[in-house]
């Protein structure tokens, strides 16, 4: 039965049920090592993917390549698949080319401009400033709808940019820094997150560029230096 089972999920491959399973897949290993339930540099066996994720070899190998491409797990010649390391070197170059794209970005969208993306940042500040950092009230316990509508915020904010493939990277390496932020488990309690954020969204619907992309790169550099400076284990270095 249950070789059965993984067969018609491999021979599903080809139809439109096996890629949706193979995006479902993504998604849940992707959240997985944004979680740290998969930790840094460790071995994705193939046993213990279909065990974990009920799903047979072509899904699971199609999920692994995409993870890749996004720069999630790491391919090795003749030994599979793991999860990609972290080290201090990496967060300071992933913070670095985050603030040069970005600056191409948030200045492109304040110079497009237009009402529906002004309205468009306010709201997705509003949604970010009516939800609470922490599931708890008493231990700081990151709130996976904050990382969501915090996301959802930096993406409006470069929106109007005019260019698929900028906002692609720019997409791409958000998610990388999130992976830092959510391993590193800081609560930054010496800092306004949504002071920072309503900075960055004033300056950018005044127009006025500069102070935009300074303020912003001050918001990304401080999370950088916080992580950095915090007992984060870079073991992997």
């Amino acid at each position: 039965m249950a070789e059965t089972g993984i067969s018609s999920i491999d021979n599903d491959r080809n139809g439109a049920g096996g890629a949706t399973l193979a995006t479902s897949i993504y998604g849940q290993i992707r959240s997985d090592i944004l979680s740290g339930k998969l930790r840094p540099g460790e071995k994705l066996r193939a046993e213990f993917l279909r065990d974990r994720y009920q799903a047979g070899n072509s899904p699971i190998r199609e999920a692994l390549n995409r993870l890749s491409v996004d720069g999630f797990v790491t391919r090795e010649e003749q030994r599979g698949f793991r999860v990609a390391t972290v080290s201090k070197d990496d967060l300071r170059e992933l913070i670095d080319t985050r603030c040069w794209l970005e600056e191409t970005a948030l200045r492109k969208s304040i110079e497009n401009g237009g009402t529906q993306w002004e309205e468009g940042l306010v709201l997705a500040f509003h949604r970010l400033s009516r939800v609470p950092r922490s599931s708890q009230e008493k231990t700081f316990e990151r709130n996976p709808e904050w990382d969501d509508l915090h996301r959802a915020f930096h993406m409006a904010l470069i929106s109007a940019c005019g260019s698929r493939w900028l906002l692609g990277f720019c997409e791409q390496l958000n998610d990388q820094a999130d992976r830092y932020r959510r391993l590193s488990s800081e609560s930054y309690p010496d800092r306004d997150p949504m002071q920072e954020h309503r900075t960055i969204m004033d300056a950018a619907i005044d127009g006025d560029a500069d102070r935009a992309v300074e303020v912003l790169h001050e918001h990304y550099r401080r999370t950088g230096d916080i992580i950095l400076e915090s007992d984060f284990d870079f073991a992997a270095e």
